[in-house]
């Protein structure tokens, strides 16, 4: 994990925000001959489980931690609301206005919020719902990263039910892994411990080399 990543995680323990049982862990590993980490995340737990992932554009390995030190900050200090999407939508086009001409990276965030998923995302990153019944995308149209000035920021909004998984990518880490795979292997990994779900995830990924850095972050409703 890089430095940026131990500055930004929060400690891998469960909460009840509001009264919902939410496991949250993240993991992030450096491509194969890297030197710095272009991927991050961020977890918070205090009154409700929030979590992002990003990832910076090109030699951008202290974008991405920008992008979420900025996040951070709306949310605690109570500023973003996370149970309306116009609020990340907000939050995210400032953002992007403000890193116009400069750095760029993507988002993918959202919030446990009674019992729903809410957040949004812009680039590539992606988020995943899993569950018995399959493997199912949940951000199906990227659009530009956060500073290019021309980010449109599309809602996260899905129920989660007991036992459903909900996986936040890097496009290091999803390339490689088709839907099937990747349901396949939440699915193996049911009976094991769930904070070891996301570096599991990575080394599938990696099996074959790690092309670029590789970011996961898990949550499960228990």
């Amino acid at each position: 994990m890089s430095s940026a990543c131990r500055r930004l995680q929060r400690p891998p323990t469960p909460a009840d925000g509001t009264g919902v049982k939410i496991d949250c862990y993240g993991s992030s590993r450096l491509r194969d001959g890297g030197t710095s980490n272009e991927d991050a995340y961020w977890i918070w737990r205090p009154s409700a489980i929030v979590a992002a992932v990003c990832d910076g554009a090109g030699q951008a390995q202290h974008c991405a931690a920008q992008v979420l030190r900025m996040f951070a900050r709306q949310i605690e200090g109570g500023l973003l609301q996370v149970q309306q999407f116009p609020a990340w939508s907000h939050w995210m086009r400032s953002t992007d206005a403000a890193m116009a001409g400069g750095m760029q990276s993507t988002f993918v965030g959202l919030a446990v919020v009674e019992g729903r998923l809410l957040g949004a995302y812009a680039g590539d990153s992606r988020a995943y719902l899993v569950n018995e019944h399959g493997c199912r995308l949940l951000t199906e149209w990227p659009s530009p990263r956060l500073g290019s000035g021309e980010a449109e920021p599309h809602p996260i909004h899905e129920p989660i039910d007991p036992h459903d998984t909900v996986l936040l990518m890097s496009d290091g880490a999803w390339t490689p892994l088709p839907l099937p795979i990747l349901h396949r292997a939440v699915m193996a990994a049911r009976l094991d411990d769930f904070a070891d779900l996301p570096a599991t995830l990575i080394e599938l990924a990696g099996k074959h080399g790690r092309a670029d850095d590789m970011t996961v972050v898990a949550l499960r409703r228990r």
